[in-house]
């Protein structure tokens, strides 16, 4: 048995802290996976109920350091804390600077007694009051054998602040005091983690939109009264009141009323659908009109919305192989800084010469910087910053990305195979084409829809609906009907004998058919359409023909996929001859047809042991293996009648331009990503030698702890900006 629950962390500053945390929960038994995501400040994790609880998981978590958020209201408490703080650090910081510096601007403080005791009392409170949370989470950390940024930072504050208290009690010389460097450093420190968290706040703001859309309360229906009601004390079944304005509280039916519906948070559509009597109602939705009664068949966590909360939230916890590589990399990355920031004091305390300063002060100031500059963060947020505004960005769109690794697949497929019915065409039969011999085509019309009128066939329905965009042609009840099963109907009306069906079917009741109208009929059957004829008195008066519409964009999509080199594959159940039309209209490279369900999958499968990445495009439902087995299964359809646990990608939206706009979605996240980690890794190739001294050779200028800090700020805050513009790109 397995569970899924979410974890809300607080305190999480870098990639290194992120793998404390894995490390650590994974060592617990009943523990089975667990994927903590730096952006969203929040662990996934798989776990057995009978072994572990998520209490002790967080008990965990707290052990190696960090904060486990309860309740909702501690939420943001963490940003008005780092603000308390950063003002605290700054304000106390500059009276220091001017303090320490007075004797370069010729102000005589620098002469009062106990100078450097009143810039140790100044420095002390400050510094505590902003920097404790860090030396005990690096403590923690120490004594639970990990090695991360906290203790790097505590290495820099700790050997500033020491090395200036040590120098106040005449221990040091007077030129090691750096109160303002060590007060400056964590300020710097705070206000990076303060402009992370606000930009965090941002990636994921999607969905917190979600969150938002859904009801609060409902109006419940019950012994004719009306009751408000909580939207999580509503059971399957209940009927509910939806007035103007409202949102719409659960999945369900509508018994009574008509009214327009906004449906923009599933298909994207600024235009509201009208929704009447027997019509699906989707939760969240917003009801503009009129009164809705609905009787509810989802409710709580089961709604279609809550589905995609969920699926974007599991998304954004996944970690794509790209990430697992740059996770790798920090894990070797603390040793190897440690490495250089020691090696760089050597070099300057006993072989460097460094000409304004002493060497053994020089080297104090190099080794705090490289500590300082090196910080991982922008590793940590590279990849998960990027997914979170990715996946947001797609939800609001209606396309659900259902975890990381389709993103770098997405970018690698050569096939695209394209079931038939309900994908590439409409999925319902229609009235394509009507021909009259010797009578008018309304009354034609007429006798057809008339006699059709009692039948329950597919092809009945698709008759009538064609007769209603007549207004004009009033339809009416036959004196007498026979329908037999799979051949046509025999019916009396107005005193006329009027037999429908295929050509077989009227010569078998002595009907003859001449050869102009059987050259109409093998042009239609050739075209893959199904041909009904009719007869009025035995008289051939008419040919009608159904068949499946095309969707409107299939054509275009498939031109697209096309200029971008990919192989085109439809399969279908339907004949070869039917199959073969479609995709003529459209365009596809190759048909595989006379298809069972069951079998489109093991045709996915041929294609991939031959090399090809395959991806499935299907309705959700019967393609459910062959979305499982393609590379990339992207189920397509409606909101509320798509299988949400089929495909890797949903389409919500019944518009078959998604596929593409997800490929590009999924190519310009990945891109991201790219960008963030390359980025990330240069920033630190190039900033820590600086810091080692090489800024010094170049400029004859040390490079200021102060400095560092404000860099690797700048750079967490570089990546998650640059992660926040994907939010601008049109798919």
């Amino acid at each position: 048995m397995e569970k899924k629950e979410k974890i809300k962390i607080k305190g999480m500053t870098c990639a290194a802290c992120v793998r404390t945390i894995e490390n650590s929960v994974k060592r617990l038994e009943g523990v089975k996976e667990v994927y903590v995501n730096l952006s969203t400040e929040t662990a996934l994790l798989k776990y057995d109920p009978e072994k572990i609880t998520p209490e002790d998981v967080a008990k965990k978590i707290e052990e190696v350091g960090y904060k486990v958020v309860r309740q909702e209201k501690e939420e943001g408490e963490e940003i008005r804390e780092l603000k308390n703080k950063v003002f605290t650090g700054f304000f106390t910081g500059i009276i220091l600077l001017f303090l320490g510096y007075s004797r370069f601007l010729k102000i005589p403080l620098y002469k009062l007694p106990f100078f450097l005791w009143i810039q140790f009392f100044i420095a002390t409170p400050a510094l505590f009051y902003i920097a404790i949370p860090i030396f005990r989470k690096a403590l923690k950390s120490l004594l639970n054998k990990n090695l991360n940024m906290d203790v790097m930072y505590s290495m820099g504050i700790g050997s500033a602040y020491l090395s200036s208290f040590l120098s106040t009690i005449k221990i040091l010389p007077e030129e090691y005091v750096f109160y303002e460097a060590s007060v400056l450093l964590a300020s710097f420190l705070m206000l990076g983690r303060l402009l992370e968290s606000i930009a965090k706040g941002k990636t994921s703001s999607a969905i917190k939109k979600l969150v938002e859309l859904q009801a609060k309360e409902a109006t419940l229906i019950k012994d004719s009264k009306e009751i408000k009601v909580p939207v999580q004390n509503l059971k399957v079944n209940d009927v509910v009141l939806v007035k103007p304005g409202e949102k719409i509280p659960v999945d369900g039916e509508v018994l009574e009323g008509e009214s327009y519906v906004d449906e923009a948070m599933v298909t994207g559509e600024p235009i509201p659908n009208l929704k009447k009597k027997g019509d699906r109602v989707i939760g969240g939705t917003i009801n503009k009109n009129g009164f809705l009664k609905i009787k509810a068949q989802k409710v709580g966590k089961d709604t279609f919305l809550a589905q995609v909360i969920k699926m974007v939230e599991s998304a954004i916890s996944s970690k794509p192989k790209i990430q697992r590589v740059a996770d790798k990399i920090v894990a070797y990355f603390i040793p190897v800084v440690l490495l250089i920031a020691t090696g760089s004091y050597i070099f300057w305390a006993f072989f460097g010469n460094p000409e304004i300063m002493s060497p053994k002060l020089f080297a104090f100031i190099s080794f705090i910087s490289v500590l300082v500059i090196a910080c991982p963060c922008a590793f940590g947020l590279a990849t998960p910053t990027a997914i979170t505004v990715g996946m947001g960005k797609g939800a609001e769109n209606g396309i659900l990305i259902r975890n990381g690794e389709v993103l770098e697949i997405s970018r690698k497929l050569t096939t695209f195979i394209f079931d038939k019915t309900g994908t590439l065409t409409e999925g319902k039969p229609e009235v394509q084409d009507l021909i009259s011999y010797g009578i008018k085509e309304d009354e034609l019309i007429f006798y057809i829809a008339s006699c059709e009128k009692n039948s329950t066939h597919p092809v009945a329905n698709a008759i009538i609906e064609y007769a209603n965009k007549f207004k004009r042609i009033k339809l009416k009840d036959p004196e007498e009907f026979e329908e037999i099963s799979g051949k046509g109907i025999r019916c009396k009306l107005n005193g006329k004998e009027i037999v429908l069906g295929k050509a077989k079917f009227l010569e078998e009741n002595g009907i003859k058919i001449d050869e102009r109208v059987k050259r109409d009929i093998k042009k239609f059957e050739e075209q893959g359409k199904t041909v009904i004829c009719v007869s009025i008195d035995r008289e051939i008066k008419g040919i009608l023909t159904i068949s499946d519409s095309i969707k409107k964009n299939a054509k275009e999509v498939i031109e697209e996929l096309k200029k971008r080199g990919k192989r085109t594959v439809m399969i279908t159940g339907d004949s070869k001859k039917t199959a073969l039309e479609v995709a003529k209209k459209i365009g596809i490279d190759e048909v595989i047809a006379g298809v069972m369900p069951q079998d489109k999958a093991k045709k996915v499968k041929e294609l991939k042991e031959k090399g090809e990445e395959v991806a499935f495009v299907g309705d959700g439902i019967n393609d459910a293996p062959a979305l499982a087995e393609a590379d990339v299964g992207i189920a397509i359809g409606s909101g509320t009648d798509i299988a949400i646990e089929t495909g890797d990608i949903i389409l919500v939206r019944n518009d078959l331009k998604d596929v593409i706009r997800a490929i590009n979605l999924s190519e310009k996240t990945f891109s991201k990503i790219k960008q963030n980690i390359f980025w990330a890794l240069f920033y630190n190739i190039i900033l820590i030698p600086f810091a080692a001294g090489l800024f010094y050779s170049l400029f004859k200028i040390p490079f200021r702890p102060e400095w560092a800090a404000g860099a690797m700020a700048f750079s967490s805050v570089s990546v998650v900006t640059n992660s926040l513009l994907l939010k601008r790109h049109k798919i």
